[in-house]
């Protein structure tokens, strides 16, 4: 081989080498620029999800304490106010009907005693005394801590019939409920901790 081929050769690699460094480098900020801009769309968005009106719900003390039913006014807010309340996570979670990794979640292991409210509204929800270690990486109760604080809803967004769980005063999409869970019901509410704030009790 001829020194003029080498010289050849290395300067192919080094257009080569900056090429890709330079492609990769503009990929990355085109990503980046997607997600600024979506982001900066969904906190303008005026697009509002939900049933205007009254629902009555159970409401409970943090310490657990039943204070009665109540019926209280609807919340619905535009998605812009959602997603500047809740940040994007919990909004595509909670709002868009997205799902959390498993075991990425905050309360997945959570075993403290407590209750788990709704991150959009604070309807209380479930509680530590119905959760149970189900080994899917989720959240999960065989109760709610009244029914009618929840609303389930036929999903078939994957193609097969699920059970959706959402919130019955805002809408939140807070994950699924299964017929393979423990005794007393036999079901498995599996939820999402993006969805829910635990207060320690």
């Amino acid at each position: 081989m001829f020194d003029s081929d080498v010289d050849r050769d290395e300067k192919t690699n080094k257009v080569t080498r900056r090429v890709f460094l330079a492609g990769s480098a503009a990929t990355v900020a085109s990503f980046a620029a997607i997600r600024m801009l979506k982001s900066s769309g969904v906190e303008a968005s005026t697009a509002v999800h939900g049933t205007p009106g009254e629902v009555t719900i159970v409401n409970f003390r943090d310490d657990g304490t039943n204070l009665g039913a109540q019926t209280v006014p609807k919340i619905v807010k535009t998605d812009g106010a959602w997603y500047r309340q809740l940040g994007k996570n919990s909004f595509d979670i909670a709002r868009q009907a997205d799902t959390e990794m498993p075991y990425s979640g905050v309360s997945w292991h959570e075993h403290s005693p407590g209750l788990y409210r709704c991150v959009c509204c604070d309807t209380a929800l479930f509680s530590s005394q119905t959760k149970f270690e189900s080994g899917t990486g989720w959240p999960s109760f065989w109760a709610p801590l009244a029914k009618e604080n929840i609303v389930e809803k036929s999903d078939a967004s994957l193609g097969i019939e699920r059970t959706e769980v959402q919130c019955a005063r805002c809408e939140a999409h807070l994950g699924h409920v299964f017929t393979d869970g423990p005794e007393p019901t036999g079901l498995r509410y599996c939820m999402n901790s993006a969805s829910m704030r635990f207060i320690k009790s």
